[in-house]
């Protein structure tokens, strides 16, 4: 106020209007419209004004606010489209608001219900307790720990549930999916592929938000016919003698951290080495695990093609997670992206969609909306060992 003041001051005393506003650095609009305020309300018209705007974007009138909660009150199963109908015909003279600004009025006084996408809750599977060598593998991940050169290091570990061998512990940068594809891809070609892996219910071993807790790591799992198990959440005793490895390998290979990764490596290989072959293992009554274990007989080949002969039709689940049939698009879950399901009509309209021997599904042609079937992982898992339907 005070520079606006001395602005209108030096005009009055007959100073020229550019010269004033280059010095103010003001545009002549600016300083003709102090001059006129100042005319017209005196030093009233120098102070700030409201930089409100005059008019707000979806700012209704209280009164058809009011209209729009009255007629959810009388409707309560109303949706803003057929609100918004029923005002446009009650008062066709009055500006009636868009289907989006009824909506926000709505979701404003809480008279929006918020569907939540489904989540599966992590409850865990059924446990084995095998004694021969391969036929359970348990994998984690140690909690992570800092190198000397500032970066944290993420060891995966793996290994085999009878003979309690250390099949790898790889020092890796994350727990992201790729690098665990590869570490397992090393071992599943050196030992064979087992009859199951236990892990907990974390990245990547599984997906909160995926359909039945599923990840891509365990999708690839199952295709390889290797069954899933997973321990409780808050349960790590499930998994007890991984995690009392865990607590030797902190020990003896992480204190103290490794200057880099190829240095932090070289500490679990030779901790690899010691404890498979050199270290004496109190519950296998002195013995070394090496002494205990032999590879699998089930060699690694890859996965082929997956084909459905008993539905009517073979899917690919596309990049983004859908199944195409037609111009009909259902969401089913990333996690299968690039696998064949199949999809049979059990019910006029109603689709069964099946992975390999597991129904995950039912969708129909008007909603598109898949819905998912009971959990298949617990209680198929074991069946199907039993009855032979999964390769041994």
């Amino acid at each position: 106020m005070d520079e606006r003041l001395r602005f209108v001051a030096r005009f009055l005393e007959g100073e020229k209007m550019a010269g004033l506003c280059r010095e103010f650095g003001i545009s002549r609009k600016t300083g003709y419209k102090i001059v006129e305020r100042y005319q017209n309300s005196g030093l009233e018209g120098l102070t700030d004004r409201s930089r409100r705007p005059y008019r707000q974007a979806n700012k209704l009138p209280f009164q058809i606010e009011t209209l729009i909660l009255q007629l959810k009150g009388e409707h309560p199963s109303w949706g803003a489209p057929k609100i918004r109908e029923k005002l446009k015909r009650r008062y066709s003279d009055v500006h009636i608001p868009a289907i989006s600004t009824v909506h926000a009025v709505l979701d404003r006084h809480g008279l929006v219900e918020h569907g939540r996408k489904p989540r599966h809750k992590a409850q865990g599977t059924g446990l084995s307790k095998p004694v021969a060598p391969n036929d359970l593998w348990c994998a984690d991940y140690k909690g992570e720990f800092m190198l000397a050169d500032k970066r944290y290091c993420y060891p995966l570990t793996i290994t085999d549930f009878a003979s309690r061998y250390l099949l790898s512990c790889e020092a890796l940068e994350s727990t992201q999916e790729t690098y665990a594809f590869t570490v397992f891809e090393r071992v599943f070609k050196e030992f064979g592929l087992p009859k199951a892996i236990r892990t907990d219910n974390g990245v990547p071993f599984a997906s909160a938000w995926a359909l039945f807790n599923l990840s891509k790591l365990s999708v690839w799992w199952l295709r390889l016919g290797i069954r899933i198990e997973r321990i409780k959440p808050g349960h790590p005793e499930q998994n007890g003698r991984h995690e009392r490895m865990h607590l030797t390998l902190k020990k003896e290979a992480t204190k103290p951290a490794a200057k880099n990764f190829l240095q932090q490596q070289a500490k679990f290989d030779d901790f690899i080495d010691c404890y498979n072959h050199d270290r004496p293992h109190q519950a296998l009554d002195m013995k070394y695990p090496a002494e205990l274990y032999s590879p699998s007989p089930r060699p690694y080949r890859g996965i082929g093609e997956l084909t459905y002969p008993l539905h009517d039709r073979t899917i690919t689940v596309t990049r983004c997670g859908r199944l195409c049939i037609g111009k009909r698009k259902i969401n089913f879950s990333t996690v299968f992206a690039g696998q064949n399901v199949g999809i049979k009509e059990v019910s006029d309209q109603i689709w069964l969609v099946s992975f390999m021997h597991y129904d995950l599904g039912f969708f129909d042609h008007e909603t598109c909306r898949l819905e998912p079937a009971a959990n298949p992982f617990e209680a198929k898992c074991y069946l199907c060992l039993r009855y032979k339907l999964l390769p041994m």
